[in-house]
Parts: structure tokens; C-alpha cells; sequence
């Protein structure tokens, strides 16, 4: 599977006019290519969903952070 980001300039008119964003994310797996559009804003996180898939709660989370000031302490 290959994962590239595009700039929606680079793609035909007829694209352009169905994708509202300046990026996508060209996806190829199975000979089949999907096109995702990218949503970027001021407001977004870059590290948002960094542990989605994990067990890490946020009290656990809270609890190392703690650990590491006493430890600097």
C-alpha cells in the first residue's frame, strides 16, 4: 500500500470541483486508489489520536506525569 499527499491543484478540474480542500491523501492498495480529503486548521492537534488504538487513560496518563516531576524534583 502506498500513502502520498497531493496538493488538489495537481488533480483534473472535475475533482477540483468535488474535493473543497487543498490537500488529499492519495491511497493505493489492491489496485484500488481512494482519495481522502485533508482538513487542516490552526486548531488541530498534530499529536491528536497519537494512542487511539491503546490502553492509556488519561489518569494514567496523569499518574507518569507526576512520576517525572518528582523524579526531576
Amino acid at each position: 500500500m502506498t500513502d502520498t499527499v497531493l496538493n488538489t491543484k495537481s488533480l483534473q478540474e472535475i475533482l477540483m470541483r468535488l474535493i473543497k480542500t487543498e490537500k488529499v491523501r492519495l491511497q493505493e492498495k489492491n489496485g484500488e486508489i481512494l482519495l481522502t480529503p485533508i482538513n487542516e486548521s490552526d486548531n488541530d492537534c498534530p499529536l491528536l489520536g497519537l494512542a487511539a488504538d491503546s490502553n492509556l487513560t488519561v489518569d494514567k496518563f496523569l499518574e507518569w506525569k507526576h512520576a517525572d516531576k518528582e523524579l526531576e524534583l
